[in-house]
């Protein structure tokens, strides 16, 4: 699948290193890096409703992830999925009397036109789940038989019974066990699992919260033959084979919104695991969520701000993108039109702050300093706000040299203030 253009990154003079990154699993913070490499995956859209702040934010935070392992020096490998199939999505299609594939292939040309516009850098494998139908029921067939993987009587099926995971047997060898990532009890893994696509109260499976590896055929869905009968996969092992495939075992940084902590984060873990013998990720990172009129912005209650739509009233993506980092990526925030004012004018004083030099003036600072505390501040768990915080007294002051810290800005918050 095509992603989007790459934007320009400059180099920045002065040293770097990697940034210290929460890690959901431990809830500490940890230096996210494997020798000179690093191995991203964030987990892609579900192609409707694309793409909201909510989205935006979540990207924006990885966005600067890469960043800092850029300026570090590190070699970036970045995969990204698209679940091009999935209930939400079939029912968004019928909804709007469209072919599921078209509305795939709008929202995802959709996203792809933000993600550009907003100057995120796009993964380097950009897969989509309609892509690799083969590997993952291949997948799914070593899970069945291996034990990890067991079918369950489907009387609505067309073709054969559905595909689960068994959590219990999977734990046995202590690569993964349930909760190892989310750290969360049984009780609220429970009640997430019902709100976020799984279905405990279905009969004949082994525990409740065991999730759908394969989906057999039903009337009016899509369906695809494979070695485990027809049918379509189901959502957590998607990413992991991708992740496995493109990025291997053990890779640096498995990243997403907090939404999919449990039980997306957690399965997709247990089945990699399950598959390699080894760990899915080094760390778990999560992005907080973004709220709009009082309730979290999410597609189910059609609280929506769209990048798109903001993009059609004129409104410059890189205050968009100054907006969503004005907060702490893992904060729990509302998005209302003052948020977007203040990027707006922070814009126009940076621009103007660091057009030019000012090493005449007593109160000017160092670039070298400046750009140095931003480096400080965003390695720090990406800390954008506190960045944010050293630029504006910067541009209050004066620089010595406006250039270095233009660039500073550009390639570390991805936020152009210089021409073309």
């Amino acid at each position: 699948m095509r992603a989007w253009p790459h934007p320009d990154v400059p180099a920045v003079p002065g040293a770097a290193c990697a940034p210290l990154l929460h890690d959901t699993a431990s809830g500490g913070l940890v230096e996210v890096h494997t020798g000179d490499k690093a191995r991203l995956y964030v987990c892609g859209i579900t192609p409707y409703d694309a793409t909201h702040i909510g989205h935006a934010s979540t990207y924006l935070a990885f966005d600067t992830l890469q960043r800092m392992w850029l300026d570090a020096g590190l070699d970036v490998h970045y995969a990204q999925n698209i679940t091009g199939v999935d209930d939400p999505l079939l029912e968004r299609a019928t909804e709007r009397g469209i072919d599921w594939r078209d509305l795939a292939d709008q929202q995802i040309q959709l996203f792809r036109d933000d993600m550009t516009a907003l100057d995120v850098i796009p993964p380097h494998d950009y897969v989509a789940v309609t892509e690799v139908i083969t590997p993952i029921a291949e997948a799914v067939e070593r899970l069945l038989a291996s034990g990890v993987g067991y079918r369950v009587a489907t009387p609505d099926s067309e073709d054969g019974d559905d595909v689960y995971f068994d959590i219990a047997a999977a734990a046995a060898p202590g690569v993964w066990t349930l909760g190892s990532e989310s750290g969360y009890d049984r009780a609220l893994m429970e009640r997430l699992s019902a709100e976020r696509g799984g279905d405990p109260d279905r009969v004949g499976k082994r525990d409740p919260l065991d999730p759908l590896l394969w989906r057999a055929a039903r009337a009016g869905e899509p369906r695809w033959d494979s070695v485990v009968g027809a049918g379509r996969p189901g959502w957590h092992i998607e990413c992991s084979v991708i992740a496995l495939d493109h990025l291997g075992t053990d890779f640096t940084v498995q990243g997403g919104g907090s939404d999919l902590v449990f039980p997306h984060h957690e399965m997709s873990a247990g089945h990699a695991a399950a598959l390699s013998g080894h760990p899915l990720a080094a760390v778990y990172s999560h992005a907080g969520m973004v709220a709009y009129q009082g309730e979290k912005m999410s597609k189910s209650l059609g609280n929506l701000v769209l990048v798109s739509e903001l993009r059609e009233r004129g409104v410059d993506p890189r205050a968009v993108r100054l907006a969503v980092l004005a907060h702490h990526y893992r904060s729990d925030w509302e998005w209302t039109d003052a948020v977007l004012d203040a990027a707006i004018v922070r814009i126009g004083r940076w621009t103007a702050g660091f057009a030019e030099s000012s090493s005449g003036s007593p109160d000017a600072r160092s670039s070298d300093d400046v750009v140095e505390a931003v480096r400080s501040a965003l390695r720090t768990d990406l800390d954008t706000p506190a960045a944010i915080e050293v630029l504006d007294a910067a541009a209050s002051s004066g620089v010595d040299d406006g250039e270095l810290v233009s660039r500073a800005v550009e390639a570390l918050l991805g936020v152009r203030l210089r021409a073309r």
